[in-house]
């Protein structure tokens, strides 16, 4: 994908060094994602789900005690997976930016990279392997002393999957090293929102908007959603946000209390200050909204679901696919059920080969413009 050598260096001669030192042409599309993330993704029995404090099939923090744990007794809650029939935990980079960037890259061929930090460790080396194989450009990630961060995602036997991300110590980018430079000549930003990163976010977005960018943003939960909702609507209302995705739990506690708090009313509600607004709804679609027009277009490929992580993910890869080629709001949609489908069909927030191949079959049969990933 036309990827620059690694050039990881082992000293720490300064605060942090750039993981790539070469500067490419500036990618097309560029996610914040201040922690670069390591996933560790296993199919569990409910019981441990049982074990585990917090509600099912949510994302909250926890220590790195916790996550030790929880990898530990993952080993005897471990179910046998459909896809490829092993009973093991699969690690990969992850983080919803990372998903969606990765997933633009090595699926859509659209030139992508990342802003982040990541510490001087194993995860580290595995998080820079994962992207600089899928063609995602690295040169804005800075590689600081210390621990990267990393998130247990236990999927159950209906593809339900609950996250334990683990921030503790876990370096990551702050507010005041970024720069417009960072910025220049790209046309999207791409964020998801959380209160540990709100600062940066803001920061990313005033830079973003003084180099002409468009901003996406993504709503992560419906538990950040409730716990943290005034900072979210006013980053929402400020008018900054170009494009928000929201899947239908975060778009019902965005509206909680409201007289209507579903999914269409809340299409309607970040349509009034995005030019671009969808919500996500599982086995039932999506419906989005731009301007005037409202679409509802069905899900692809639910029958085959065996894991629900990085689905919404996958899902803006292909809706910012279809943006970037100036498709129609409804064919944007249809991409976007088309890769959210494909990565739904294995573990993981990474769409296997094959799957990107079942991927080209359903645009193919619904006439959509294929992607050039020749390069």
């Amino acid at each position: 994908m036309g990827a620059e050598p690694l050039c990881l260096s082992n000293h720490h001669t300064t605060t942090h060094d750039v993981v790539v030192a070469e500067q490419h042409s500036p990618p097309l599309v560029l996610g914040l994602q201040p922690f670069s993330l390591v996933d560790h993704v296993a199919r569990v029995d409910w019981s441990l789900l049982d074990q585990i404090p917090g509600e099912r099939g949510g994302s909250i923090p926890v220590g790195i005690e916790e996550l030790e744990f929880i990898l530990r007794e993952v080993k005897s809650h471990v179910l046998s997976s459909p896809d490829d029939g092993s009973s093991r935990v699969k690690t990969m980079a992850g983080g919803s930016v990372a998903n969606t960037i990765r997933g633009l890259s090595s699926g859509f061929g659209i030139s992508s990279g990342i802003i982040g930090a990541c510490g001087d460790d194993e995860q580290c080396k595995l998080f820079v392997e994962n992207m600089k194989s899928n063609g995602v450009d690295l040169s804005k990630l800075r590689k600081k002393k210390g621990h990267t961060a990393q998130c247990v995602c236990l999927v159950d036997a209906l593809g339900n999957r609950t996250m334990r991300p683990c921030l503790s110590n876990a370096v990551k980018v702050q507010a005041e090293e970024l720069t417009k430079e960072d910025f220049k000549g790209s046309k999207w930003l791409v964020l998801r929102y959380a209160i540990l990163n709100l600062e940066v976010i803001k920061a990313a977005i005033l830079l973003a908007k003084q180099e002409g960018l468009l901003v996406s943003l993504d709503l992560a939960s419906f538990e950040m959603v409730r716990n943290f909702k005034q900072p979210l609507l006013e980053l929402i209302e400020s008018g900054n946000i170009d494009l928000c995705f929201a899947n239908e739990d975060e778009a019902t506690e965005l509206l909680r209390g409201e007289e209507n708090a579903d999914p269409v009313a809340a299409v309607e509600f970040l349509a009034e200050y995005c030019k671009w607004a969808v919500v996500t709804l599982g086995a039932n679609g999506c419906i989005a909204k731009q301007g005037k027009e409202i679409v509802r277009v069905p899900a692809i490929g639910e029958a085959k679901a065996i894991d629900a992580t990085g689905a919404g993910d996958l899902f803006a890869s292909g809706f910012l696919y279809g943006v970037v080629k100036g498709f129609s709001l409804e064919d944007c949609c249809k991409v976007g059920a088309c890769s959210g489908g494909a990565v739904i069909r294995s573990l993981g927030g990474e769409v296997t080969l094959e799957n990107w191949q079942w991927m080209f079959k359903q645009m193919q049969l619904k006439g959509l413009l294929l992607p050039d990933t020749s390069k």
